[in-house]
């Protein structure tokens, strides 16, 4: 048994109603073996929240860091469902000009309130 829910087979089938739902398909999907988790990583702000919403995850945590000179931003949001942890990451790569907007949870609604 992978994980909680019932089957691999029944973790993937997860992403595959999103997918058929009309989602974009994540670009990697992790499974781990044996200890209920499952990751999947999107491509863009649109698609994270998009897979968020779909899963219900309410939770949230941003992480700033330096990758050999550039500077990125993580966004994660996690939920449980039937005992497997699932999260949904965004890797974006930011310019200084964006430093003001780092920390925001949702950098959209600051350039809305730009406009």
């Amino acid at each position: 048994m992978v994980t909680e829910l019932a089957t691999r087979a029944q973790a993937f089938g997860l992403i595959a109603e999103g997918v058929a739902a009309g989602l974009s398909a994540p670009w990697r999907l992790y499974l781990a073996r044996g200890c209920r988790y499952l990751s999947l990583s999107v491509g863009d702000r649109a698609e994270w929240n998009a897979w968020r919403t779909h899963l219900g995850c309410p939770e949230l945590s941003v992480r700033v860091y330096d990758a050999g000179g550039e500077i990125r931003r993580s966004s994660v949001a996690e939920v449980v469902l039937d005992g497997c942890r699932i999260s949904v990451e965004l890797v974006e790569e930011v310019g200084t000009d964006d430093l003001d907007r780092l920390l925001v949870a949702d950098p959209t609604t600051v350039e809305q309130e730009e406009r």
